[in-house]
């Protein structure tokens, strides 16, 4: 991303989009299919069907950005289109995960316990 800008938030869409789409097409997208604000200090992520490639929009001072990334090998680990949610928040430091190729929803912290007594 450009150096001093700031990233609050990091919105995963969850479907594949078509990749033709740049700024303009992705923008639209953002504004109308996720219904977010694309002037925040949010980052919007994208990927292809094929998940070897991944698009970023984001708004910095005056104008858009657009990152992309293609991967030679491999696939991006990314949200199940099963789920019901259009978009999936995460955090910088989790975009930095994917980005290395970790697949943050295979891995799970530990169960909750919920004990009565010890006895």
């Amino acid at each position: 991303m450009h150096p001093g800008s700031r990233i609050g938030a990091v919105y995963l869409c969850r479907d594949p989009i078509d990749f033709r789409k740049s700024i303009d097409g992705l923008s639209a997208l953002v504004e109308q299919g996720l219904a977010l604000n694309l002037f925040s200090d949010a980052l919007f992520v994208f990927t292809n069907r094929g998940r070897n490639k991944i698009k970023a929009l984001y708004w910095h001072r005056n104008g858009f950005c657009l990152w992309y990334k293609r991967l030679e090998q491999e696939r991006f680990a990314w949200p199940r289109v099963d789920t019901k949610t259009i978009v999936h928040k995460i955090n910088y430091k989790e975009l930095e995960w994917l980005l290395e190729g970790f697949d943050l929803w295979a891995n799970r912290p530990h169960k909750v316990l919920k004990y009565q007594s010890t006895t």
